[in-house]
């Protein structure tokens, strides 16, 4: 495994493409509306991206991926492609995953959305998985392990009656969209990877209402939970700095 430690300079370009993909999230959050189709979601998020932030967005034709933003609703874990008929309606969650890239570095975010009156369950697994994030950000620093994440992450889900998606996890990130270290979103404490300063990567926990087990739909991208039951995620990009963490994606409504 070979991590890549960021020099300030590459440090500085993270924190512009992340603040731009926080953005992004700011910008479209009027916009997830009842009525509203996913593929028009993504069509503001790419208009903005490339007119407004002169930035690219990083999903756009990655590995084939034809959309610039992914779009997860209830049972679809992640990778969700936009689509004209898909409309939102009332009682969807729905989470959008935001990547940009500025000047060769990249920034990757994602944030759940709920449509019109939404059932307390549902709710509730958005909130916990959110919490389970957090966690997880609390465990950056010099010297922890990756496995105290992903230990933290899963026993705050599993101790809520949820379950943690296996095959999808965090990721380094810098100069490329997906590097090394893999960061599980499970694991035992004291194990895996010591972190140190000037690391970057992402947490992003899948959480499931139901079981862990996911299905591949045959578009080759839309991950869905296999007992049909609700997913949630959220995401950011963190740099282990010499105290602690920055969050990189951070948005003006949370405190770190």
């Amino acid at each position: 495994m070979s991590v890549s430690i960021k020099t300030p300079e590459e440090i500085e370009k993270m924190r512009i493409a992340g603040k731009l993909a926080a953005d992004v999230l700011e910008m479209i959050a009027p916009h997830v509306q009842v009525g509203i189709s996913t593929e028009e979601l993504d069509q503001i998020c790419h208009d903005f991206m490339v007119d407004v932030q002169q930035a690219i967005p990083a999903c756009l034709n990655y590995r084939g991926f034809p959309k610039s933003i992914c779009t997860s609703v209830n049972h679809v874990i992640c990778h969700g492609i936009p689509a004209a008929k898909k409309i939102l309606k009332s009682g969807d969650i729905i989470n959008l995953d935001i990547t940009v890239i500025k000047d060769g570095y990249f920034g990757d975010t994602s944030k759940m959305f709920c449509l019109g009156k939404t059932a307390g369950h549902a709710e509730r697994l958005i909130k916990v998985a959110q919490e389970c994030l957090y966690l997880g950000i609390e465990q950056v620093k010099p010297g922890n392990r990756l496995g105290d994440i992903g230990h933290v992450v899963q026993k705050h889900a599993e101790s809520n009656y949820y379950s943690v998606v296996r095959e999808y996890c965090g990721h380094g990130i810098g100069n490329e969209f997906h590097q090394d270290p893999q960061v599980l979103h499970y694991g035992k404490p004291g194990t895996g990877l010591v972190l140190e300063e000037g690391m970057t990567f992402t947490i992003e926990p899948m959480v499931n209402a139901g079981k862990q087990h996911t299905k591949l739909k045959a578009d080759g991208w839309t991950v869905e939970t296999r007992d049909g039951r609700l997913s949630a995620q959220w995401e950011h990009t963190l740099l282990v700095t010499a105290s602690g963490v920055e969050v990189l994606t951070a948005r003006p409504d949370e405190a770190f």
